[in-house]
């Protein structure tokens, strides 16, 4: 039966907004400059953004005449990271930017979330006492400012289109590809492509949810229309598998100067951060991948090293409240160390505050279930509010884990779903986490049917493929505001 079951489970994306973003990082580096994976907004996220925020602070001590130095240093360090943690997107950039008011609006957020972290660590650490109260505030407001007036010189001189720099561009087959690949096109200015209209000999019956007025019309009209129109990029979006009418295509366009695009149709793949890249010069088509390579992986440990000493440095009363109670209700260890899946698949060890009598870590483990008469007297409760898991904190500084990622299961439970569930092993390419998207949405506790474990794993690969810094705040809000009230949780 769990056999019928597996062979029919495909997870599929649970947040839609991320579709918009994965096909332009199919397409070449046209697109790719502009989407997640761009070196402009890394640019910007990593370099500019936090060099402004730090080239105010040290400007603004001359008029002040304050030395940046010591304490006055170490604030500038936090500053520089912070902001290339919580500045999550250049707010030209994100969904919207057509309405820059709501990128703006994004922006005001960000910037006080940085404010806010920075207010927490210097009241823990003490090291506020050592910066001027006038300073601090003169910065906090013009640093942003700086950062405004930076971004709006960026889109009125790189990215403002001019009408001769506006390429004409026609798309050849209306099926999803395509139809995703000119929504792209009409709502990003900043591409500097009008869009003409599709090519299609399929009837428009047939092709979903389409404006016919969109349809120009069939293949066989399209090589005229090219050079009565100008036209100057064709993206042909057909199935892999209309290979002859490709190449019979190609022969049609050898007497044009556009610039052609073979879009392939990946969506018949279960994609994961899909991306073009070479390999010794040879193109490829990464089809599964993890989120956390290169600049992502960079902001994904920085994110997590920050929040985490933060976190920490706030929790720290109860870590050893928690383990005080730990050890005098029960005989035993105050930590439970279990061995899990990490990274890549490989094994690591987690801790975790022990809240049960045994200390299962073999061939089989049974997982915790309402009433457990393996609880510890106060074990219900600390699992219930998640303190069972704060010491892997300690786990995430050491690089094992991610504050927020699939969560890892026991070994035993993966060897077992691993042959039930189809793409079980793909939520293991990343860290785990000590909180992640499925636990959010229901599925934290025990997974007593397969039917539970597959809807955990669905939120896990939805999470690899929409992965954001925000989505990770979100995500450790969530979590904190729900510890008291989780049913699923004993």
């Amino acid at each position: 039966m769990h056999q019928d079951v597996a062979a029919n489970f495909n997870p599929k994306p649970i947040l839609e907004n991320n579709q918009a973003l994965q096909l332009p990082s199919l397409l070449g580096d046209r697109f790719r400059e502009f989407s997640n994976a761009s070196p402009v907004i890394g640019f910007f996220k990593l370099f500019l953004d936090p060099f402004i925020v730090v080239a105010t602070l040290y400007a603004l001590a001359i008029p002040f005449e304050v030395t940046v130095d010591g304490y006055g240093f170490i604030f500038a360090v936090l500053a520089f990271l912070l902001t290339a943690v919580l500045l999550d997107g250049v707010f030209l950039f994100v969904p919207g930017y057509s309405r820059p008011l709501l990128g703006l609006g994004r922006f005001v957020l960000e910037w006080i979330s940085v404010l806010l972290a920075l207010f927490l660590i210097g009241r823990i650490s003490g090291f506020h006492t050592y910066i001027y109260p006038e300073y601090f505030f003169a910065w906090a407001i013009i640093a942003p400012l700086a950062l405004v007036c930076t971004h709006l010189l960026f889109r009125l001189f790189v990215l403002h289109p001019d009408k001769q720099d506006i390429k004409k561009v026609i798309i050849i087959g209306a099926n999803k590809p395509g139809q995703l690949l000119a929504k792209n096109i009409q709502e990003n200015s900043f591409l500097k492509m009008n869009f003409l209209g599709f090519f299609e000999d399929r009837d428009t019956s047939r092709l979903g949810d389409i404006n016919p007025e969109d349809i120009i019309g069939d293949l066989k009209i399209f090589p005229e229309f090219v050079n009565k129109n100008n036209v100057q990029q064709i993206y042909i979006t057909l199935p892999m598998t209309a290979q002859p009418r490709v190449m019979a295509l190609l022969d049609h366009l050898k007497d044009s100067t556009a610039s052609i695009y073979f879009v392939p149709d990946l969506f018949v793949f279960d994609l994961i951060n899909a991306r073009f890249d070479n390999v010794a010069g040879l193109p490829v088509i990464a089809i599964c991948e993890s989120p956390f390579l290169g600049l992502n992986g960079v902001v994904k440990r920085i994110s997590d090293v920050v929040l985490s000493i933060l976190i920490l440095l706030l929790i720290w009363p109860i870590l050893l409240a928690v383990a005080i109670a730990v050890k005098s209700s029960s005989a035993g260890p105050v930590f439970f160390k279990q061995r899990r899946y990490g990274e890549d698949g490989q094994s690591v060890l987690v801790y975790k505050f022990r809240s049960m009598t045994v200390m299962e870590d073999g061939a089989k483990v049974t997982q915790a279930t309402k009433n457990d008469v393996r609880l510890t007297s106060i074990g219900g409760f600390i699992r219930k509010t998640s303190l069972d898991e704060l010491p892997q904190f300690i786990n995430v500084l050491q690089g094992k884990m991610s504050i927020v990622g699939p969560r890892p299961h026991a070994n035993a439970h993966n060897e077992e779903y691993r042959k039930l569930i189809k793409g079980y092993m793909i939520r293991h390419m990343v860290k785990p986490g000590i909180t992640g998207w499925a636990q959010v949405n229901g599925f934290r506790g025990e997974t007593d049917t397969l039917d539970k474990m597959q809807g955990r794993i669905a939120y896990d690969l939805d999470y690899l493929r929409n992965w954001s810094v925000w989505l990770d705040i979100k995500i450790i809000w969530l979590t904190a505001t729900s510890m008291f009230r989780d049913k699923n949780a004993f």
